[in-house]
């Protein structure tokens, strides 16, 4: 077989070709990338500068993947990061900060938590309110005080959210460029569009939940204020980079351990409309990929997707309801690419044995790799707890697995 360089490689198993190898993923998005924690041990364990780690995302606490690691592991994807995830917090300028197991790192110059009596960290608003919360002993920072929790219908109209500046899309056009020209990486570009967990995040989960039954107008309008900005900014968005990335990242948190958020018919009725024109959007205005990052148990809604137009699903959470990698290969696997689902990061990662690691992440590879149409990635983040030695027993597994000569479908359930 050829050998291809990475983008090449990508690009052949989005076309649901076989690669000269898997190709492998590690923080090209803020959902496949490693804690700052876990970064730091895993550069010291490759003996690599154990200088301060930079964070690519300061509420995920993630760290940002740099070229030694990413050659070392093989890796063949590079994001395209928002440079204004949150209003203030700009990448560009940096400052020293500590991680939460006193080590040290950078962060944007925007990123001042405050830290409470008991060891919280609370990142506020400009009128005060708490907007982000790191509670004492976790490892990242969770949405808290949401804006819209009091708002009546009547006031709603009002409600504006966030948008992409000018500069930032002139920063990101320009990045792209960069990077389509210097490097032959495969390049993700998260938008986000977050529908659901943009209403979860503004209304406040509960309180939406409860809209979707109790104030079902209340819920419509949300959901169409943020849809109407998403399509805005997405076009605004493909405008700038569409020409040099090749797969465009949304997150839509539909599912949990045991099955969906919301019923397929609440989804099909707010939600699917929305999805097919931002996913429209981008097949109509690029050749990129729609990647879409969506936890839990979506198996119900899979044929729905892929009629609104994703192409790529993640993370294959294959420890929740129906989301076994035979059945997602075997019912989806000529319509959809899987990125992800190659190492669980709940039990495995952290507390199986390296051998271990390695053995689970060839069972997996022999379902989702054959007739490609995968990427590899763990199932969601590398958290803080998990060994380096187990890191790169992951990565080198995938890096030399050559396919058996098994029938696609055999592993583990």
């Amino acid at each position: 077989m050829v050998l291809m360089n990475s983008r090449e490689r990508v690009r052949a198993a989005l076309a649901h070709q076989e690669p000269d190898r898997v190709p492998i993923d590690l923080g090209g998005s803020l959902v496949t990338g490693i804690n700052a924690v876990a970064y730091r041990r895993l550069k010291k364990h490759l003996g690599l500068d154990d200088g301060p780690v930079r964070l690519s995302d300061a509420l995920l606490q993630l760290a940002e993947v740099e070229e030694p690691v990413r050659r070392r592991l093989g890796v063949d994807v590079i994001g395209l990061p928002r440079w204004e995830p949150l209003p203030g917090l700009r990448r560009g300028r940096w400052r020293l900060w500590t991680l939460p197991d006193g080590s040290p790192a950078l962060v944007t110059a925007g990123f001042a938590p405050q830290a409470t009596t008991g060891g919280d960290l609370l990142l506020r608003t400009a009128d005060g309110a708490v907007s982000h919360w790191m509670p004492a002993g976790t490892w990242h920072f969770v949405p808290r005080d949401a804006p819209l929790a009091e708002v009546a219908l009547g006031d709603l109209e009002r409600f504006e959210p966030a948008r992409i500046s000018d500069r930032e899309l002139a920063f990101l056009r320009q990045l792209a460029r960069q990077l389509r020209q210097e490097t032959d990486y495969a390049i993700l570009g998260w938008f986000g569009g977050s529908l659901l967990e943009g209403a979860q995040f503004a209304r406040g989960w509960v309180r939406f939940m409860a809209d979707l039954k109790r104030e079902p107008k209340f819920a419509a309008l949300l959901v169409e204020k943020l849809a109407r900005a998403a399509c805005a900014d997405l076009e605004r968005y493909l405008a700038a980079v569409g020409e040099f990335v090749d797969v465009v990242g949304f997150g839509d948190d539909l599912g949990v351990q045991a099955g969906l958020q919301i019923s397929p018919a609440t989804y099909r009725a707010l939600f699917l409309p929305y999805h097919r024109q931002l996913y429209s959007l981008v097949h109509e205005r690029s050749d990129a990929r729609v990647f879409l990052h969506s936890c839990g148990s979506v198996y119900d809604l899979i044929p729905d997707l892929i009629a609104a137009g994703v192409d790529i699903l993640n993370p294959l959470q294959t420890s929740a309801a129906r989301m076994e990698p035979q059945r997602l290969k075997r019912e989806f696997g000529e319509q959809l690419v899987f990125w992800g689902g190659g190492c669980c990061p709940q039990q495995v990662l952290p507390w199986a044995t390296p051998q271990e690691v390695a053995a689970d992440v060839r069972e997996r590879l022999q379902v989702l790799a054959p007739g490609s149409g995968y990427v590899f990635a763990p199932v969601h983040d590398i958290q803080p707890d998990v060994p380096p030695e187990n890191v790169v027993a992951m990565y080198d597994t995938v890096q030399h697995w050559k396919q058996p000569a098994v029938v696609a479908g055999s592993g583990p359930e």
